[in-house]
């Protein structure tokens, strides 16, 4: 994988879980700086919805995401190396509504950035009307387990007639899988 690597920002997560304290700007920052792997099926991002949240998969390393197919009971999907800014910057704001990243879902030291104002641009913050968004009671869980989407491929939010399965908001993110 070329670029910078996550190993820092794998380093501040398993603080973080070890401790129970962090610079959560520090952490947002590492985050942006890194080359993180996100998971494609069909041509799309792999993405699930809670609530009126979409949440994009964002991986430190190989083998988080290999846990995390695992405890999916999936075969590891494709991947491609994408720094964090352009998640964050580029890709959360073009998915169609309020969208923040799981990074190192089902990991322990795995946590999630919200869609809320200086974590995501405001393309991809809820418009609340001064009410908290509607998560569905809960982020992804990312503390050991996989986010459960129900036993299905990933939450498409309207499947796209081209690529069953795909997630069409994360299609038009501009971002596409290896062979793609």
């Amino acid at each position: 994988m070329a670029g910078v690597s996550a190993e820092a920002l794998r380093l501040r997560l398993a603080g973080l879980a070890a401790t129970g304290q962090g610079d959560l700007r520090a952490l947002v920052g590492e985050f942006r700086r890194s080359e993180v792997l996100v998971p494609v099926v069909d041509g799309s991002l792999l993405s699930t919805r809670t609530g009126d949240v979409r949440w994009l998969f964002a991986f430190t390393d190989d083998a988080a995401l290999e846990r995390f197919a695992r405890a999916r009971g999936e075969a590891v999907p494709d991947r491609v190396p994408v720094h964090g800014a352009r998640l964050l910057d580029q890709v959360a704001p073009r998915t169609g509504g309020p969208t923040g990243i799981a990074v190192d879902a089902g990991s322990p030291a795995g946590m999630v950035l919200p869609p809320v104002a200086g974590i995501v641009p405001d393309g991809a913050v809820p418009d609340t009307g001064g009410t908290a968004p509607d998560t569905g009671g809960t982020a992804p869980d990312t503390g050991g387990t996989a986010p459960d989407t129900g036993g299905t491929a990933p939450d498409t939010g309207g499947t796209a007639p081209d690529a069953p399965g795909a997630d069409a908001g994360a299609r038009n993110a501009g971002i596409r899988g290896a062979g793609a």
